[in-house]
């Protein structure tokens, strides 16, 4: 492991977290100015196997900010325009008043398609990569979309995953390896995890309910009209069974079903947060970073309720302090991992965990919140 002697405070907190088996385990890995400073991790990865440096896990929504990474690269090559039509690409999409839609308007969750509860039948019916691409593709959008942004919480990685493919002519698990996984010298970016990989992944527990029968909740939930989008955009029914059905590793699903250690989560986000450098090698233009972190709506998300300000794929860390970073981004995932990086400071922080969070969230639980607020003090000091 490796703590840096200022960052004790943070690492102390971290491991405060996993002094019993019944909280599961957890990795935490942060850098400073493209500098290593954080490297721990403890608890349990199952019940009768410690987590240890190669454990990885499944992260949700921490994905979105990976996938949206690979449209900045291939932006900065001319392959992808953020404000061409995704049906320049993907022509199929321009079926039911979809053709004007751009890629900018994936990126910030202003398409309409954030519905998944019902987009394919079965319950297992979210593992078929090309039945759920040709739904979305005949899909209308929602006309909410042009009043302001609607958090397509399951949708949005099938839609950036398609455009990247049709735009490349390559699966778009290749194109993760070329664009992520290989630049930045680590494998641990999978939407697919090769066979050989999987015991290393931490098994989730308890489960995702909120506490009550998922699939009478989700139904509840999408009868109330302050709720709906979010029974529609995040509780498929099943969903809190498929969560931890093997199966899912096998599926491409980037909007919630990638699996990373910290440590490669960390890696990317520092190159972000040190002026797109990592080791000397540069990941991002200056120019790309500037329009990655740029607002790009301050209206209401009608699923989530709130004004998030979404970036160019992200949104901005959430720290339980009361100085939030202003120029940060990055994705965190329900159940409590995430990731994010500070370029003002120079920090990038990155967290999983198999002890999924006590409630259905859209961006988990408060654990990475107060982890940032503590690597924030210590910043600041």
């Amino acid at each position: 492991m490796l703590v840096d002697p200022r960052f004790l405070p943070l690492a102390d907190r971290f491991f405060s977290m996993y002094r019993q088996p019944q909280n599961g385990g957890g990795a935490l890995v942060a850098y400073v100015h493209g500098q290593k400073v954080i490297d721990i991790w403890a608890g349990y990865a199952d019940r009768d196997r410690r987590w240890n440096r190669d454990t990885i896990a499944l992260s949700f929504s921490t994905g979105k900010g990976v996938a949206s990474t690979i449209v900045h690269r291939l932006s900065e090559r001319g392959i992808v325009d953020y404000d061409a039509p995704v049906a320049t690409y993907w022509p199929e999409f321009a079926a039911a008043g979809k053709e004007s839609i751009t890629i900018r308007d994936v990126l910030t969750h202003r398409t309409g398609l954030h519905k998944v509860r019902g987009l394919v039948p079965g319950r297992l019916g979210l593992l078929d990569y090309d039945t759920v691409i040709e739904a979305l593709a005949a899909s209308a959008p929602d006309r909410r979309r042009h009043r302001g942004p609607g958090y397509h919480a399951v949708t949005f990685g099938w839609l950036v995953a398609e455009t990247i493919s049709r735009a490349t002519g390559k699966p778009f698990t290749d194109v993760v390896r070329e664009e992520i996984a290989e630049p930045l010298g680590l494998d641990e970016f999978w939407y697919q995890v090769p066979a050989d990989q999987k015991p290393r992944i931490a098994k989730l527990f308890p489960n995702i309910n909120p506490g009550l029968d998922w699939r009478l909740t989700s139904s509840v939930l999408s009868r109330m009209g302050p709720l709906r989008g979010l029974a529609e955009a995040a509780m498929p029914d099943g969903f809190d069974e498929l969560v931890r059905n093997p199966a899912v590793h096998d599926s491409v699903m980037p909007g919630w079903n990638g699996v990373f250690s910290a440590r490669s989560l960390a890696r990317m986000y520092a190159a972000i947060a040190n002026d797109g450098v990592i080791d000397g090698t540069r990941f991002l233009q200056s120019e790309t970073l500037e329009q990655m972190g740029e607002v790009q709506t301050r209206d209401r998300d009608y699923v989530l309720g709130i004004k998030l300000a979404w970036r160019l794929g992200y949104h901005p860390p959430i720290l339980a302090s009361r100085a939030q970073p202003t120029r940060g981004l990055g994705h965190y995932g329900v159940g409590g991992s995430g990731a994010y990086a500070d370029p003002e400071t120079g920090l990038a922080l990155a967290f999983v965990t198999n002890r999924l969070g006590n409630a259905v969230t859209a961006f988990g639980d408060l654990r990475l919140a107060r982890l940032g607020a503590e690597a924030q003090a210590i910043m600041r000091s």
